[in-house]
């Protein structure tokens, strides 16, 4: 079987498209809780998933997967294995975000239920992300190379 071949990009290139994502996510949740002025706030918490998820992805490909049996199906479970956990972790990290920054409310649903949507939304996330660049016709998770 081939080895894995580390995943590695231009630190320049990561931040143009992940601060790009964050700001126009960040402005997207303004928008709809009619609270433009909170667009700056929003999209710092944004960074969360977008340059966290990132380095989350680098940390699979880099890391966990060249660990893992080659078999498919281990590392389709382990990729939404920790997809899940990184969601859950970076959804307490925008929670906590959101709670700190002057003029952001954080959701007041159960914290646990909130975390595992995160983690839920973390993996659909994921999935877009990987579907476009299935259909760039670069390496992804459903053609096993990504």
């Amino acid at each position: 079987m081939a080895e894995w071949q580390p995943f590695r990009e231009p630190l320049r290139r990561t931040l143009k498209r992940t601060v790009g994502i964050a700001i126009v996510t960040g402005g997207v949740i303004a928008l709809a809780r009619g609270e433009l002025s909170r667009w700056p706030a929003a999209s710092v918490v944004m960074l969360w998933p977008s340059l966290g998820g990132h380095y989350v992805e680098l940390w699979f490909l880099n890391w966990v997967r060249p660990r893992l049996s080659h078999s498919r199906a281990t590392q389709i479970a382990a990729r939404l294995v920790v997809w899940f956990v990184a969601g859950v972790l970076l959804g307490a990290g925008m929670w906590l975000t959101a709670a700190v920054l002057p003029g952001l409310r954080p959701p007041h649903a159960p914290v646990t239920r909130l975390l595992a949507l995160a983690g839920v939304a973390f993996i659909g996330l994921e999935v877009v992300a990987q579907t476009w660049l299935q259909l760039q016709g670069r390496p992804s998770f459903f053609d096993g190379r990504g």
